[in-house]
């Protein structure tokens, strides 16, 4: 009798250890995933902080980073879909940003052209308007004509001694040149030739935009 007793005790002993070690069990696996949630909340609330504070970096850029980052940031922070509402809203507002950055960019280059083209036109007139005087200083009969045409002529160049080169024979990297001799001094010999037996090939500016070295090609 004693040991049915005692063989029972232990029997429920043994289901009591069970039953806490199963409840144990759930309890440590519940706990488990609640670690774990609590993990991915606190990684989902970083990226979100990070996705804002590199999401105003981009708002309020003032030329630190390129239209190319900037998109490519955008892009990276998008494909991590956060479902976060601040975060979309900022990320209107980078792509709005660099939006108005590419329009500027743009203003920016075409403005550049423009300038160039002008300038370039502006070379060709002084071009133009020095071949004409080279022309009159040539063509003139009288030489008080002459000499008024070249010091006309001069007014465009930094001084009277501005070396003028003579292309007699040029081809691909190879040019040979004329002996050198001044701008006065090519003048002259115009004036003395008569007639102006070469065109304006380059010419050379320096800071306050006179002619500093000039380039002529035999026509």
């Amino acid at each position: 009798m004693k040991r049915i007793i005692g063989t029972t005790i232990t029997s429920r002993l043994l289901m009591l250890l069970l039953a806490v070690a199963v409840a144990g069990g759930f309890s440590s696996c519940k706990s488990q995933k609640k670690i774990a949630a609590q993990k991915a909340a606190a990684e989902r609330a970083a990226q979100i902080e990070q996705a804002k504070q590199d999401l105003l970096l981009i708002i309020n850029d003032q030329g630190n980073m390129t239209v190319g980052e900037k998109e490519d940031k955008v892009a990276e922070i998008v494909a991590m879909d956060l479902h976060d509402a601040e975060v979309d809203a900022l990320i209107e507002r980078a792509q709005q940003a660099i939006e108005r950055q590419k329009a500027e960019l743009k203003r920016q280059e075409e403005e550049r052209l423009r300038k160039e083209r002008e300038a370039q036109q502006q070379e060709e007139l002084k071009f133009d308007k020095l071949e004409d005087i080279f022309d009159r200083v040539a063509g003139n009969k009288s030489l008080e004509m002459s000499s008024r045409s070249i010091e006309e002529a001069l007014r465009y160049f930094s001084s009277p001694d501005v070396p003028v080169l003579i292309i007699v024979y040029i081809d691909n990297e190879i040019t040979d040149y004329d002996k050198p001799t001044t701008i006065r001094k090519y003048l002259e010999y115009l004036k003395d030739q008569g007639k102006n037996p070469n065109d304006i090939h380059n010419v050379k500016f320096d800071a306050n935009g006179k002619i500093n070295e000039l380039e002529l090609i035999k026509k």
